[in-house]
């Protein structure tokens, strides 16, 4: 990290452990104050992404009361700085309340440097996530991948391919099933790719007719066919300095595939009714949610054309498969259509939760977003059921045999999910799994989950 980045703020009034502090992270661009005034100072100026707070300020060092007011303050002028609170031996209470008035986590003196370095080097860790995620989430569209929620090391792999080769000229296919979310991706390769200047175009092989699609995608002129009154640019032509984004390649018909490979080999096209080639610069992407290879083999699909399109595959995996996305999506489509809906409902239930979990979501992202776009219509109570999201509430298991396997794979699943309910927080999600934060720690190291 860089080190505007590395800004840690210590508020601390007691010199000796200022010192002491500092002194364990010589590393970072340590900065000090030591009462709320200075602090917030400090805040304002530096913007620091962590602060250590000790809940013990002047003018009365046993009163908490300016700590907990410095909290909250320092949350008001920067929502997202990971503030960690300093507090007592024997003060579980004042922790506990810290952490829900916003504090990331708490630590308990004695000072221990070992402890404090782990939880301050993760709390950057997080607040570096969620920095990179508000740049692919909240801005322009033709300035950073936008719309991929996710916080499972599925969906990161996802991500750091497709923004390591949009800005090649690779044509790249996205393999995957319905509603896993294949257009927001290729919208990722155009606009981190060379051509994010120009149009964005995508089209549905599988939703146009095979009679209509050809004149579609190369355009016609003028007298060209009965109906065609007018000269009209074709798809391919209109995405010209920009990206064409072919989904459903697997329904492409025979006969058109070879006309597609001699346009992806030459780079020209030649309007239904002419013979004037048009040289057209422009990034394809494909999308199928169909195996290919077997449709090669039963004469379905081109190899020749299959090798062109598949320069570089990507794989986005299923919902099912994506650890800790499923509360996550859920909770930034709650947001969306409560607000759109006068913002009547305050969450979800507990067994609402359970059983979007245990679901398998056979359509996916979309099938998730129409559920809960129906539930929070349709609900009556203030939070939304199970039965609002018309899902069984019985856990659906698949049957494995391996022990080992299955403890990690449990214990990975129950840490993810706990740590998305809690917003990446470490104190509240020990507290969830009903273990302390270092046996939390440990596991998380021991089975490799970034938080």
């Amino acid at each position: 990290m860089s080190t505007e980045k590395n800004k840690l703020l210590i508020v601390e009034d007691d010199p000796g452990l200022q010192s002491q502090i500092r002194w364990c992270f010589e590393g970072y661009d340590v900065l000090l104050a030591d009462d709320r005034e200075s602090a917030l100072e400090q805040v304002r100026v530096h913007k620091p992404s962590v602060v250590t707070l000790d809940l013990g300020l002047p003018p009365e060092t046993d009163n908490t009361s300016e700590g907990f007011a410095t909290l909250e303050s320092i949350l008001e002028i920067e929502p997202n700085t990971k503030v960690i609170v300093v507090t007592g031996q024997d003060e579980k209470e004042n922790a506990v309340k810290a952490v829900g008035l916003g504090a990331y986590d708490f630590y308990a003196k004695p000072f221990q440097p070992e402890i404090m370095s782990l939880i301050v080097g993760r709390a950057f860790r997080l607040n570096e996530l969620e920095k990179e995620n508000k740049i692919l989430h909240d801005t322009s569209n033709h300035e950073h991948f936008n719309g991929v929620i996710a916080c499972s090391p599925q969906m990161q792999s996802v991500c750091k391919a497709v923004e390591k080769v949009a800005p090649s000229d690779a044509t790249v296919l996205l393999l995957g099933e319905s509603g896993t979310g294949k257009e927001i991706c290729a919208r990722g390769l155009h606009v981190k790719g060379r051509n994010n200047k120009g149009n964005f175009v995508a089209i549905n092989c599988a939703a146009i007719p095979d009679n209509l699609l050809e004149s579609e995608l190369f355009g016609y002129e003028k007298g060209a066919f009965t109906g065609a009154s007018k000269q009209t640019i074709g798809k391919i032509e209109y995405a010209d300095g920009g990206t064409l984004f072919l989904d459903e390649m697997g329904d492409l018909p025979i006969a058109l595939q070879a006309k597609l490979l001699r346009f992806l080999q030459e780079r020209v096209v030649e309007r239904i009714g002419s013979h004037k080639p048009i040289p057209v610069n422009v990034r394809i992407v494909c999308a199928t949610h169909q195996n290919l290879r077997k449709k090669i083999t039963t004469g379905e699909f081109r190899e020749d054309l299959f090798y062109r399109i598949s320069e570089i595959p990507i794989e986005i995996p299923p919902l099912r498969d994506r650890e800790g996305d499923v509360v996550l999506l859920a909770k930034y489509f709650f947001k969306e259509f409560n607000e759109q809906h006068g913002g009547k409902l305050k969450g979800f239930s507990k067994d609402g939760l359970i059983a979007m979990e245990s679901y398998i979501w056979p359509g996916n992202v979309r099938e998730l977003q129409n559920r809960i776009k129906r539930a929070v219509i349709m609900s009556d109570g203030k939070y939304i059921s199970a039965s609002d999201l018309e899902l069984d509430t019985a856990p659906t298991e698949r049957m494995h045999y391996d022990l080992k396997e299955i403890r990690e794979k449990v214990e990975r699943q129950a840490i993810i999910r706990a740590m998305s309910h809690v917003n990446g927080k470490i104190a509240p999600a020990a507290e969830l799994l009903g273990v302390s934060r270092p046996t939390l720690y440990d596991l998380i190291k021991k089975l490799n989950i970034t938080v």
